[in-house]
């Protein structure tokens, strides 16, 4: 059940921070937005790590352990992160999010054939009604509003410092780079799990220290190049304010993530990540609401998706203590 709660919090704060990145590239680029939210990671992670009295567990990891962590911040924190930067740019954040859907798939894909880990009739039942809610959730009242209305709308808002032109999806580039970041997201759990497994729940935060680390060096081999610098220096404040916030938000949201892992499989800890599909609708309606496309029957979503994260959280063990005797080899049934 911990590991279930720490993958939803996750999922929470990621979406928070999706709404607001999406705030911030309004006025600024999508290196403006990497130039902030990944180095924050680092001192962030750091004073956790302080804190939290597990600092000195760094020094526990294996050479091939520290490489593997460093693979996973470059692939999740670099790849993953531009390109779904550039999708939420390109079409918003509310439909990349069911784009980004494949990641799920590529996580159990990779966690069966690298990990050895399993699906039983639970978690495939959870699975299921996770990926079923994001499509109630989506499925109706999905057109942009006019463009008219939506001009409108931002111009009538009184406390509004922002008045960029009216939302626009670009269809082809916001798709291609939701696919692309699902690459990234999806395969970095294994590359977390493959490095935490058996380290227990203290070594979740130094290991997203390290991985933070080696995605800031590699980051700032791109910041250092002619043009990169004067660029970050026009930076608007209204950008750095939400960029500095969406960085917080996601270093909140890859510190659950990394504990979740380091307690469960990533087949119970990726499915629940993706009710922050469900939690993007919320946020993005309360910081984006003319900047995005919505979708209707949120309500019926949230309940099927949340019966899905309860699915996956709850042990076999648990669950069979509540049914006949007959219902036990189905229960504990595993495949492959």
């Amino acid at each position: 059940m911990l590991a279930g709660f720490l993958a939803l919090l996750s999922a929470a704060t990621f979406a928070f921070n999706n709404a607001s990145l999406r705030r911030g590239v309004l006025t600024g680029s999508v290196a403006q937005a990497m130039a902030i939210t990944v180095p924050i990671g680092v001192p962030l992670f750091f004073i956790a790590a302080l804190l939290s009295g597990t600092l000195a567990l760094i020094t526990d990891f294996s050479f091939d352990a520290v490489l593997i962590l460093s693979a996973s911040g470059v692939v999740h924190f670099l790849w993953g992160r531009y390109c779904n930067y550039r999708a939420t740019q390109a079409i918003g954040t509310n439909l990349t999010a069911p784009l980004q859907q494949v990641n799920l798939v590529v996580s159990l894909g990779l966690a069966m054939l690298v990990l050895g880990e399993t699906l039983t009739p639970l978690r495939i039942l959870g699975i299921g009604l996770v990926l079923l809610g994001p499509y109630f959730a989506m499925r109706s009242d999905t057109k942009p509003r006019s463009q008219k209305s939506a001009a409108a709308a931002v111009a009538a808002a009184p406390d509004s410092k922002i008045k960029p032109p009216p939302f626009k999806p670009k269809y082809t580039e916001g798709i291609i780079f939701s696919m692309l970041s699902a690459t990234g997201y999806g395969s970095s759990p294994i590359l977390i799990r493959l490095a935490l497994e058996g380290k227990g729940l203290g070594a979740a935060i130094p290991g997203g220290l390290i991985a933070y680390l080696a995605a800031t060096v590699v980051l700032t081999l791109f910041l250092i190049l002619p043009g990169s610098l004067s660029h970050l220096r026009k930076m608007k404040w209204e950008s750095a304010k939400w960029f500095t916030l969406s960085g917080f938000l996601v270093c909140l949201s890859q510190m659950f993530l990394y504990m979740a892992m380091a307690i469960a499989p990533v087949t119970v800890v990726s499915p629940i990540g993706r009710l922050s599909l469900l939690f993007r609708l919320y946020f993005s309606r309360l910081l984006n609401p003319h900047h995005e496309v919505f979708g209707g029957q949120m309500i019926l979503g949230t309940v099927v998706s949340l019966l899905g994260a309860l699915a996956l959280s709850i042990s076999v063990d648990a669950v069979g203590g509540l049914l006949p005797a007959s219902w036990q080899p189905i229960l504990h049934w595993e495949w492959p």
